[in-house]
């Protein structure tokens, strides 16, 4: 059993269901203003997360990675939630069907006649970009 002073609960959700539940070192994600690294007994926070990877450090030192397409980070002293419409555990990520996702947003772009559609179409690259980002460093962890 790992010593509770120096680990924490995390738990990664989505819309669809629990991706991640239990107990970490460290975690590692996309701030709004850059990346977050949170320890045990972090200052209480509530903030918006970027489209990127979420890096769990288990306290074996193993590592859970999982992408989020943005969401909510809730930390609390001894707990940290990451809610998130779409999260996809590392093991389960597939850089063809990424890369085909980038393209269909890229091709949304181009033909995008009105703001709200160049806005969702922006939104659907970066979300895009962001997971064959995170296929690529957790196929370099492998």
């Amino acid at each position: 059993m790992s010593d509770p002073a120096l680990t924490f609960r995390v738990d990664v959700v989505s819309a669809h269901e629990s991706i991640y539940s239990g107990e970490a070192r460290f975690v590692v994600l996309p701030g709004e203003s850059g990346e977050l690294g949170i320890y045990p007994r972090h200052t209480p926070l509530i903030t918006r997360v970027r489209p990127g990877a979420v890096r769990i450090e288990k306290p074996d030192g193993a590592e859970e990675f999982v992408f989020i397409a943005g969401g909510i980070l809730e930390v609390q002293p001894n707990r940290v939630t990451v809610l998130s419409d779409t999260a996809i555990r590392g093991k389960d990520l597939d850089e063809q069907k990424a890369e085909e996702a980038r393209r269909a947003a890229e091709e949304a772009l181009r033909n995008a006649k009105s703001e709200i559609d160049i806005a969702r179409a922006q939104s659907e690259l970066a979300v895009a970009v962001a997971e064959m980002a995170a296929v690529r460093r957790y196929l370099r962890r492998k």
